[in-house]
């Protein structure tokens, strides 16, 4: 199969999927200009004769066709580090596929429970990659009553759950919330959102199905309006992706497309799989992120004539050592990278988990440096119109100029990015996603618990006192 171009991507979502925003069904979502933006982010995707990127979307498949590298499983460290790089240059849009990398993480025990499941991951993964497809993390459900196990709620509903077995497949009925691009791409891939017990064997349930298949709709929401100009919106304008509320109202679904149907041991096993491909996409952008951090407030500390301000320089130091910290944990887990029983290799597990905790559980504590150094002009700053008409605009340059070295307009652009970034669209949409993509803090605080080589530890720390007994043993002693 040959890859796509953006005008064949721009087609292939003219396929009758269904997808309401902001109370309007939009039947045509290519021709909507609330998709503008998002649409045109993954389209770039598809620009695979880029002179700068084209090398890094592709990559050659076992037969020797060309794929997108979203698709390749990584099967040395220089394969993860090519990954990483190709996610720094890639649309949130594409790089949600990488869900096909937690789903073949998992296949050597999928396959050990059920080897149809196992045959129908690997046979939709070279499907949607011999296509040229894109797919969506399905993961969240809204949960209902979080006291109350998914079985237990007032409405059965609040998991997605299978409500009906066929020879020929399942059908399935629910919903999953913060789907990111759900409406952008081309099959909705559905992940348990946590383990399951077993008299929830309803809830433990797998799947991936076309975005049109009869049943699903999608609920849109976007931080960002498609009317945001570049100069005053220089980070939403061009980066906004909607989320969606994906409904799944009795949906039919073949069982060569079924990954998972109440096997409640592996639910926990697919869940955590997606959890670190999740989070190693959110350290990757963390990364980019920091380092964007330190170069605004270095710039608006020098506009300001502040370069020598050790105040300053003290705020800049601690944006440094965050981005710094964040580059080295990345670092560390790829190269400490961990290998599954059929050769992926994928970041070190307690590495990415830790990365993420830190990122998240900083970021908020960072920005206030960022906006302690820019003061109150982040928000407060005229609008491009303001300064291209004649009769405000004079009064623009001449009141916000700093130095005769300082552009005014130079000057803006900073300022509406550091707005932009952390005060307004993009930026709230940003304080959410920090904390919450990939899990919140507790679920990395989780995995560290049960990663964290604790035996060692313990042991070292007993040598260190000078004991020569265990805690335990030295009760049994005294008895």
């Amino acid at each position: 199969m040959a890859l796509k171009t953006p005008e064949q991507y721009y087609e292939s979502l003219r396929d009758g999927r269904v997808t309401f925003w902001d109370g309007q069904s939009i039947p045509d979502i290519t021709k909507s200009d609330r998709f503008r933006v998002p649409l045109a982010l993954i389209a770039h995707d598809y620009e695979y004769d880029d002179p700068d990127l084209g090398h890094l979307r592709r990559y050659r498949t076992e037969d020797g066709s060309e794929a997108h590298r979203i698709f390749q499983v990584p099967r040395t460290a220089e394969d993860l580090q090519t990954r990483v790089e190709m996610l720094m240059h890639t649309s949130i849009g594409t790089a949600v596929s990488g869900v096909f990398m937690a789903l073949l993480q998992c296949v050597d025990d999928i396959r050990a429970v059920n080897p149809m499941y196992a045959d129908n991951i690997e046979r939709i993964y070279k499907y949607c990659r011999d296509n040229d497809l894109r797919g969506a993390e399905v993961i969240t459900d809204p949960k209902g009553d979080r006291k109350r196990r998914a079985h237990e709620q007032d409405d059965p509903d609040m998991y997605v759950r299978i409500v009906e077995r066929r020879k020929d497949g399942i059908v399935v009925r629910g919903a999953k919330l913060h789907i990111t691009a759900a409406s952008c791409i081309h099959e909705l891939v559905v992940m348990p959102t946590k383990g399951m017990r077993q008299d929830e064997t309803d809830y433990a349930v797998s799947f991936s199905i076309p975005v049109n298949t009869p049943g699903v709709k999608i609920i849109n929401r976007s931080f960002a309006p498609a009317e945001l100009n570049a100069f005053d919106y220089p980070a939403s304008s061009h980066h906004s992706m909607p989320e969606g509320m994906v409904i799944f109202d009795d949906v039919f679904v073949p069982w060569e497309r079924v990954f998972l149907a109440g096997e409640v041991q592996l639910a926990s096993k697919l869940a955590q799989s997606l959890g670190l491909w999740e989070r190693t996409g959110g350290v990757i952008e963390a990364v980019r992120m920091s380092e964007l951090f330190v170069g605004l407030a270095q710039l608006v500390t020098e506009m300001q004539g502040k370069e020598n301000d050790p105040i300053a320089q003290n705020s800049i130091a601690e944006l440094i050592t965050y981005a710094e910290m964040l580059r080295m944990s990345l670092d560390y887990s790829l190269r400490h990278y961990e290998t599954t029983p059929s050769g992926m290799v994928h970041p070190n597990t307690l590495g990415i988990n830790a990365a993420k905790y830190y990122y998240a559980a900083n970021f908020h504590q960072t920005v206030k440096f960022l906006h302690d150094l820019s003061g109150g002009l982040v928000l407060t700053l005229p609008l491009e119109s303001d300064l291209r008409n004649p009769e405000s605009g004079k009064y623009i340059l001449k009141y916000l100029a700093t130095k005769k070295t300082v552009d005014v307009e130079t000057r803006m652009r900073v300022y509406n990015m550091i707005r932009d970034l952390t005060a307004d669209a993009y930026g709230g949409w940003q304080f959410v996603v920090a904390l919450q993509a990939g899990g919140g803090l507790p679920a990395q605080r989780l995995m560290m618990n049960r990663l964290y080589p604790m035996e060692q530890a313990r042991q070292r720390a007993l040598a260190a006192a000078g004991a020569t007994r265990r805690p335990g043993e030295a009760r049994k002693a005294a008895e």
